[in-house]
C-alpha cells in the first residue's frame, strides 16, 4: 500500500529563514483545493510574524476556495452575477416571468453598488449598510435587492467559493405599517357610474368602448381575482348553467420583454387555482358580453382586444385611472378591488374564508395586505360587558 496522503487543506512542516535584507520568510507544502501539493510562502520583519502571516494565508486559503467553475473569492461580484443568472436558468424551477423580474433586479439595484468588489470584499457590514440605506429611499427596492443578493451569494456558498452567507447576518429590513385601503361601496358605485358615462359617451371618431372595461370591474368585484386573472379566463373555464354558476381561476395574462403578451396556463400560485361562485352582477356581466361577442370556441378568451387578443394588464390599469379620474377617488387599480373584497368578506364571515377566496397560502397574508381593518368594534360587546357587570335594580 503506497503512503497515505494528506487531507486536502492541511499543510506540513513550517520552515522560516533569514533573509539578506533582515526579513524573514516562511514556506510551507500545502495540500490545495485540486489534491496537489503547492508550495505557500510569506515574509515578515521577525520570524514569528512571518509564521503568523504565513499561517492566515493557509487558514484563507483554506476557506476560500476556488469553486469547481473556476472561480474563487477573489473573484468579481460580476461574474458571479453572471454564473448565478445561468444557473438559474439551467435550474428551469422559476417562472420566465421571475427569472426576469431577478435578473432587472440584480443588474439594476444590486450589480451597480457591487461591480467593483471581488467576492471576498462581499461581508456582513457592506451589505448591511447597502441595504440599509436603499431601503430609505424605497422598501420594495431594498426587499427586491434582498432577495437577489441572498440567492446569489447563497449560490457561491454551495459551490464552495464562500464559506459562509454574510447575508444571513444583515438585520431585518422595517417597513411603515400601512392599512390596506379598499373601496368604499359608495366609491364603488361612483367607479360604476363614471364607468357607465364614459361608455355611453358619444363618439364622433373611432370605434365606441364595448363596455369591456365595466364589465372587467363587474367580474374583479365578483371573483376577487387579480387583473392578469380575469383577463385570462376563457370559456371553457365558465360554467354559467349550473345549479351555482362559478368562473375557474386557472391562468393568467403575461408581458414579457421580447415577447407578445400570451396567457400562461397557471396563475401565480397553485392554490391560485380556484373556482369561484359568481353573484348576479358578475354573471349578468359575463353574459352580456357573450352575447355581444357570440363567441363559442372554449379556448376563447372571455375579454380581449378587436384583433382577439389578449389586453395587457397595462392597459386595463391604464384605461381604469382615464375614466375615474374626475371621480375624486384616488389610487384606482384593479388590485384596490381586491382588497375590497377581501374587506368584505372578511366582515362577513373571516379572513379564513377571505384568504380561499383570494387564493392565498396563508390567512395572515390576507389579513395583512388585503383587509382594511374598521376602528369600531362590534356593538354586541356592550350587551355582554352589561349582562356581566350591569348593576342591578
Amino acid at each position: 500500500m503506497g503512503r497515505p496522503r494528506t487531507p486536502i487543506g492541511t499543510f506540513g512542516v513550517i520552515a522560516t529563514r533569514a533573509q539578506p535584507r533582515g526579513n524573514y520568510v516562511s514556506k510551507a507544502r500545502y495540500r490545495d483545493w485540486d489534491g496537489k501539493n503547492r508550495l505557500v510562502q510569506t515574509t515578515g520583519p521577525s520570524r514569528s510574524a512571518a509564521e503568523r502571516n504565513l499561517k492566515q494565508k493557509l487558514a484563507e486559503r483554506t476557506l476560500y476556495q476556488p469553486g469547481f467553475n473556476g472561480m474563487s473569492a477573489d473573484s468579481p461580484f460580476s461574474e458571479l452575477v453572471a454564473y448565478w443568472l445561468e444557473d438559474i436558468k439551467i435550474e428551469d424551477r422559476l417562472s420566465r416571468t421571475t427569472r426576469n423580474l431577478y435578473e432587472r433586479d440584480m443588474r439594476t439595484l444590486v450589480l451597480p453598488a457591487f461591480k467593483d468588489l471581488t467576492l471576498r470584499e462581499i461581508g456582513v457590514a457592506r451589505c448591511d449598510y447597502f441595504l440599509k440605506h436603499l431601503a430609505k429611499r424605497s422598501y420594495s427596492r431594498a426587499k427586491h435587492a434582498r432577495v437577489v443578493l441572498r440567492l446569489a451569494l447563497a449560490l457561491a456558498v454551495r459551490h464552495e467559493i464562500l464559506p459562509r452567507n454574510p447575508m444571513d447576518h444583515v438585520s431585518r429590513l422595517h417597513r411603515k405599517k400601512t392599512i390596506p385601503d379598499a373601496f368604499t361601496i359608495g366609491e364603488v358605485q361612483d367607479i360604476r357610474a363614471a364607468i357607465k358615462a364614459w361608455e355611453s359617451r358619444r363618439i364622433l371618431a373611432g370605434p365606441r368602448p364595448d363596455r369591456q372595461l365595466g364589465q372587467i370591474v363587474e367580474v374583479l368585484l365578483g371573483t376577487s381575482a387579480r387583473i392578469g386573472e380575469v383577463l385570462a379566463i376563457r370559456l371553457q373555464d365558465l360554467d354559467l348553467e349550473g345549479p351555482i354558476p362559478t368562473a375557474r381561476i386557472a391562468g393568467t395574462i403575461v408581458s414579457r420583454k421580447g415577447e407578445s403578451t400570451h396567457r400562461q396556463d397557471h396563475p401565480k400560485t397553485d392554490r391560485s387555482v380556484r373556482r369561484v361562485a359568481l353573484p348576479s352582477f358578475a354573471l349578468h356581466a359575463i353574459r352580456t358580453r357573450l352575447l355581444r361577442t357570440g363567441e363559442t370556441d372554449p379556448d376563447a378568451l372571455l375579454f380581449g382586444t378587436r384583433a382577439r387578443t389578449p389586453h395587457t394588464t397595462n392597459n386595463i390599469r391604464r384605461l381604469l385611472r382615464e375614466v375615474t379620474d374626475d371621480t375624486g377617488i384616488e389610487n384606482v387599480t384593479p388590485h384596490r378591488f381586491r382588497r375590497t373584497v377581501a374587506t368584505v368578506v372578511n366582515d362577513a364571515q373571516g379572513a379564513l374564508l377571505a384568504s380561499e377566496l383570494l387564493g392565498h397560502t396563508d390567512p395572515r397574508i390576507t389579513m395583512q395586505h388585503y383587509i382594511q381593518h374598521k376602528e369600531t368594534v362590534n356593538p354586541v360587546t356592550a350587551a355582554h360587558l352589561e349582562q356581566a357587570f350591569g348593576k342591578a335594580g
